[in-house]
């Protein structure tokens, strides 16, 4: 396949980005929260493109009101009646507030102070009002890459739309609880000029709002990409998540608008869905600027200089930051990555200020309770809830205490996940210490010219936690010593 010149091409690409953040809901009080019983209650509505003050009508909104759709509404005891469009939204939450602050100011975005919550005209049954409400933070910010600056143009708060469970032939089914749940939205500038460069920058962002309190898992980010060439319109392709076909999806979007100009046919500025094999397919024509109108419930909203002093003072660390101190610490990369992984660089941090040994608390915190589940056949979940950060704080608070040894730990987390009670299980008999060095010299004797490092494996098999590394190790040494 013939490799693309993108600056021959005009390529012109930028990113939307949408995270759910970790606070209750952007105008109501109800907790974001997804259901996984059954719904209390549905209601039924059928919603219509109307124009506005202009005369005009959305073409995006009269594609979808031309599918003539019915939506129900399943709801819970979580739900609201903000969320069912029967009651004014509420000032709008303080916390998710001050965390998109603090994205913008990672971004080195300038943030807007007086600034007006809008409508956003939505009719395709994912809002039971008819629009989203959105409110624009911060603008003009950027990120450096290693293919050149690229602007972030925008960054809004709003709110999630409802979650689609069915979708059928004139009709659609939504559920409530993922309506109204904090979302950033941050929109790049179009100055990306290559594929790679796009994944740059996603990955960049992604960064930064990891280290956020923002929502984890499948659906609490969406992530599009707006891309055009010469000749052509911009199209944006929705949903493409997936990094191993990022940059397939926007080299065959590329493609695709390419051969389209080759044959003089016109490229639409359309929304196209991305699929899992890297295409896309078209999804509606591309939403108008003439679909935003002020929210009339709710007043302008201010951000004065006391509340941006107050983010400022509180900014999170970037993940990028901690993964270099956390090797500096003297873990090492892949454990670094399992430590996020599994979500527990919060208990790390508690356990680290035990016993101040980096690569010790990541083993008792990730390495040694799967080693006891898989010999002890022992699901995840119950072994996280016998082995909890409390329990591992008992047992190296016990090692600091020298109630026990290094090598007696996974010994006493095996006690633990047998039943043993705690006041128990770090009781060792201990063997006179002439009597430890006679075994020792026994076994190295009946197996001579191993390594160091061997003869300490035998050696801690042997004894089960009756001896500790230091001490095996000087007993090592001498022997070795002694034959030299």
């Amino acid at each position: 396949m013939q490799e693309l010149d993108y600056e021959e091409l005009g390529l012109k690409c930028g990113l939307e980005i949408h995270q759910q953040l970790d606070t209750k809901k952007l105008f109501c009080n109800c907790p974001s929260l997804l259901r996984k019983d059954e719904p209390d209650f549905e209601v039924k509505r059928k919603l219509h493109a109307v124009a506005g003050e202009s005369g005009y009508i959305d073409e995006a909104a009269v594609h979808e009101a031309s599918l003539d759709k019915e939506f129900v509404y399943q709801g819970y005891d979580t739900t609201c009646l903000i969320e069912l469009d029967e009651e004014p939204p509420h000032e709008i939450n303080r916390e998710a507030l001050k965390i998109v602050l603090q994205v913008a100011i990672l971004l080195k975005a300038k943030i807007i102070p007086l600034t007006q919550i809008m409508r956003k005209t939505v009719i395709d049954g994912s809002n039971t009002s008819g629009f989203q409400r959105t409110v624009f933070v911060a603008r003009d910010g950027y990120i450096e890459t290693a293919h050149g600056r690229v602007g972030i143009d925008t960054i809004f708060l709003e709110e999630d739309s409802a979650r689609q469970i069915t979708k059928e032939k004139g009709k659609s089914i939504f559920r409530l609880d993922r309506l109204g749940i904090p979302l950033i939205e941050i929109a790049t500038a179009p100055d990306i000029k290559t594929p790679e460069q796009a994944k740059e920058v996603a990955l960049h962002i992604g960064g930064i709002l990891r280290s956020i309190k923002v929502k984890r898992g499948i659906g609490t980010i969406r992530q599009d990409v707006n891309i055009s060439i010469e000749g052509g319109n911009r199209v944006e392709i929705k949903g493409l998540q997936d990094m191993k076909v990022f940059i397939k999806a926007i080299e065959n979007e590329v493609r695709r608008q390419k051969e389209l100009i080759k044959r003089g046919k016109k490229v639409s500025a359309e929304v196209r869905n991305a699929l899992p094999d890297g295409s896309t397919e078209f999804l509606r024509p591309m939403p108008g600027a003439a679909r935003m109108y002020p929210e009339t419930d709710l007043p302008l909203l201010k951000i004065n200089r006391n509340l941006i002093n107050d983010v400022k003072r509180n900014l999170p660390r970037l993940r990028k930051d901690i993964e270099r101190d956390l090797e500096k610490k003297g873990l090492s990369k892949e454990m670094v990555r399992l430590l996020f992984k599994e979500n527990k660089f919060e208990d790390f941090k508690e356990l680290f200020e035990i016993v101040s040994n980096a690569q010790l608390t990541a083993k008792v915190l990730l390495i040694f309770p799967k080693e006891i589940a898989r010999k002890g056949d022992i699901s995840k979940k119950k072994i996280e809830k016998i082995l909890n950060k409390d329990v591992l704080a008992y047992v190296l608070e016990s090692l600091k205490k020298k109630k026990i040894s290094e090598s007696q730990i996974k010994q006493v987390l095996e006690r633990i996940a047998k039943g043993r009670d705690l006041t128990e299980v770090i009781k060792f008999e201990k063997e006179e210490d002439h009597v430890i060095e006679e075994k020792i010299m026994k076994i190295m004797k009946e197996k001579p010219g191993l390594s160091e490092k061997a003869y300490m494996g035998l050696i801690m098999k042997e004894f089960r936690g009756k001896v500790d590394g230091k001490t095996a190790s000087e007993i090592i040494q001498k022997y070795v010593d002694r034959k030299q």
